[in-house]
């Protein structure tokens, strides 16, 4: 039986990344909701570099279908555009860091 890779419903991206603006040093969190598990080529990526995990840059995958990045301790200069690729799909939005104005 060769009934497996017979009509592979193409996912669709449920809920997209949202723009964000956080505060130097807080955490900013994306969360990108695909429609069934099991996409492959999942990539995030920050102004057109790629992320991967580690004590910074937090990448989860929950059920298969959400996926979240949390950028820790962020910095003025991670302003820009958080984009999430899965397959085919995409979904970017704006990360605005915004400095604490020592002016007051």
């Amino acid at each position: 039986l060769l009934l497996l890779c017979h009509a592979e419903e193409a996912a669709e991206i449920v809920s997209g990344l949202r723009n964000t603006d956080v505060f130097v040093g807080e955490s900013a969190t994306f969360s990108c909701e695909l429609s069934h598990p099991g996409v492959k080529n999942v990539q995030w990526w920050l102004d057109g570099t790629p992320l991967h995990n580690n004590l910074v840059t937090e990448i989860s995958e929950q059920d298969g279908r959400i996926h979240t990045l949390t950028l820790n301790d962020v910095a003025c200069h991670d302003s820009g555009t958080v984009t999430f690729r899965a397959g085919s799909l995409i979904s970017s939005a704006k990360l605005l860091v915004k400095g604490i104005s020592l002016l007051a």
